[in-house]
């Protein structure tokens, strides 16, 4: 879609028809009731000249404005902008999400990015309508929704774990946002929110929406011990930045069902973004379906399973390990070896979930590791244990906010780590959507199924008409050898 809230007849348009594909684009402002709204709200559509339109929610209450308590704003998905580019804003944004302001501050964000904290509140103020402080005060807003409404935890913990410095900022905040003082909150929320230590939320995404298509991904390269998946559901562990955690995720038709358990709650607001970022819930799939639909050869792919997503992962590093691992191997052979490093290496959880027992090693439990004791072939496990040396001392940094180009220059200066692997991690772990691997093995076996020329230039030629989506592409062609879409 582009850039949307400066082009006000098409904003308002999508307001008249309430078209839900544009909510998390942008919001729209009322002036003569001081509230903000999804594109889609139910309310009756102001007039024209009572409307403006702002980028991002953060923007909007920079603005004074706040939250519709019917169309709930802060609940909607995500832009898919962020994931999509991969400029300095984008990368920004992503980091934002993870929560690095809370933990960091403003000068951590800052010297990720690369540049003084006084140019990067301009550049974001210029294309997002707020700097880095105002949009990390719109998110613990929403953290703290979350965990009004789905806990029964005292406001003075909520208070700690979404990030505020004091009470009385809270409350505040909250009531600014929202219009609702904290215990009005948690009134409205119906029979939700007990007091079991889980975290029950539901993760709005655009339709179409092939989940089940995500599960089985998922269920195909599970890990004992670390995943467990079955009747729908998929339940793995979390290693996020103050502790431990399970998540588990139940698909449906316009969400998906998140269940979290946190050994620290300061970890919710990275948790729910990596669980959006697992699911590609950000997507624009109306975008993405109709660019790789008008290529006669994709098209039957995409009826056949409309809203494929692009997996992702909640561990950036455990996804690099998975991809260095996994060459040349069956996906069972790599599961296996999978479990031994993490049985060997991993942590093990205080409170297992299920079957869920342990967590991924970090970089650093593999770099203090002997290579020799890795279950695999000498080579592969000094290419795996120069990798965790590589993200142990930064000089591999795989979070999304670090540029795109550049981890993959990176990757590839690691013995044993090639073009197909750092491409596969840019994909799944930096959410880099025109990944496209064109000597992919399985690329080249479905493109000659469906009657095309498979040599690797002769891919790489069709697949400049699926920019900039072919990670999608991808899923798709892989998705056609198992007869699963």
């Amino acid at each position: 879609m582009g850039v949307v809230h400066e082009d006000f007849d098409r904003c308002y348009a999508a307001v008249q028809s309430r078209d839900a594909r544009f909510d998390g684009w942008f919001v729209t402002a009322v002036t003569s009731t001081g509230i903000y709204c999804r594109p889609s709200c139910p309310a009756r559509t102001p007039g024209p000249t009572r409307v403006c339109f702002y980028p991002t929610a953060a923007a909007a209450q920079v603005a004074g404005f706040r939250a519709c308590k019917r169309c709930r704003p802060d609940a909607a998905p995500g832009s898919p902008e962020w994931n999509q580019r991969a400029d300095t804003v984008a990368r920004a944004m992503r980091l934002i999400a993870d929560g690095v302001v809370d933990r960091d501050g403003v000068g951590g964000l800052a010297r990720r990015l690369g540049y003084s904290e006084r140019h990067l509140h301009r550049i974001l103020l210029a294309e997002v309508g707020a700097g880095p402080i105002a949009l990390a005060r719109a998110q613990r807003a929403t953290t703290a929704r979350l965990l009004i409404e789905s806990s029964s935890l005292p406001f003075s913990q909520v208070a700690f774990a979404a990030g505020f410095a004091s009470i009385r900022m809270f409350n505040e905040t909250v009531q600014s946002v929202f219009a609702m003082t904290p215990t009005e909150l948690r009134r409205r929320r119906g029979t939700g929110g007990g007091g079991t230590g889980v975290i029950s939320l539901r993760l709005p995404v655009r339709q179409p929406f092939a989940g089940a298509a995500v599960i089985e991904y998922f269920v195909q390269r599970a890990v004992p011990g670390l995943e467990e998946a079955g009747d729908g559901a998929y339940c793995r562990s979390l290693r996020l930045p103050h502790a431990l955690g399970t998540a588990t995720f139940v698909v449906g038709a316009d969400h998906v069902t998140c269940a979290l358990r946190l050994e620290d709650l300061r970890d919710l607001t990275a948790a729910v973004g990596r669980a959006r970022g697992l699911f590609d819930l950000d997507a624009d799939p109306v975008a993405v379906d109709a660019a790789l639909a008008a290529d006669e050869l994709l098209r039957p792919l995409v009826r056949r399973t409309p809203g494929r997503r692009v997996p992702g992962t909640v561990d950036p590093f455990e996804l690099a390990v998975r991809a260095v691992v996994g060459q040349q191997i069956s996906l069972r052979a790599a599961s296996t070896v999978l479990r031994r490093l993490t049985q060997a290496h991993g942590s093990s959880l205080a409170t297992p979930d299920g079957a869920v027992t342990q967590v991924f090693p970090a970089a650093a439990d593999l770099v203090d590791a002997d290579p020799a004791t890795f279950p695999m072939p000498r080579r592969r496990a000094e290419a795996l244990h120069q990798l965790a040396l590589a993200v142990a001392n930064q000089k591999v940094a795989l979070e999304g906010g670090h540029d795109r180009d550049e981890v993959r220059r990176e990757l590839q200066r690691l013995d044993g780590i090639g073009p197909w692997t750092a491409g596969y991690i840019a994909m799944r772990a930096l959410s880099d959507s025109d990944v496209f691997l064109a000597g992919d093995l399985g690329v080249q076996h479905a493109m000659a199924r469906l009657g095309e020329r498979a040599t690797p230039k002769a891919i790489d030629e069709r697949a400049r008409r699926w920019r900039p989506w072919r990670a999608y592409a991808m899923q798709h062609l892989w998705a056609s050898l198992a007869g699963a879409g």
